[in-house]
């Protein structure tokens, strides 16, 4: 059984699971996998943390927030993290990444 895609409520923003394919074609949110989290594409490598400052990018723009804003909660180096989002509620994040 699926899980569905969860963004909760963060201490003053939203918090939501996130695992990356590195070095792909094109940076891209490749939809929802079956255990919930959100599947990003990044051109990226893994190399120097060269990823994770995409994705932080990535997510900034798609979210219209500061890069200051977003954090990696866990997983820093890994393909599957918590992103932190500051300043934004739940709906709002899954309506402008999954719209």
């Amino acid at each position: 059984m699926a899980r569905k895609f969860e963004i909760t409520e963060a201490h003053s923003g939203a918090a939501f699971t996130v695992r990356v394919v590195t070095r792909a074609s094109t940076t891209e949110i490749a939809g929802v996998q079956e255990d919930g989290a959100l599947k990003i594409r990044l051109t990226e490598s893994h190399t120097d943390g060269a990823a994770d400052s995409q994705l932080i990018d990535f997510l900034a723009h798609k979210l219209g927030v500061g890069t200051t804003q977003i954090e990696i909660v866990a997983g820093e180096n890994a393909r599957d993290k918590l992103i932190s989002v500051e300043g934004i509620m739940p709906a709002e994040v899954e309506e402008r990444l999954l719209s």
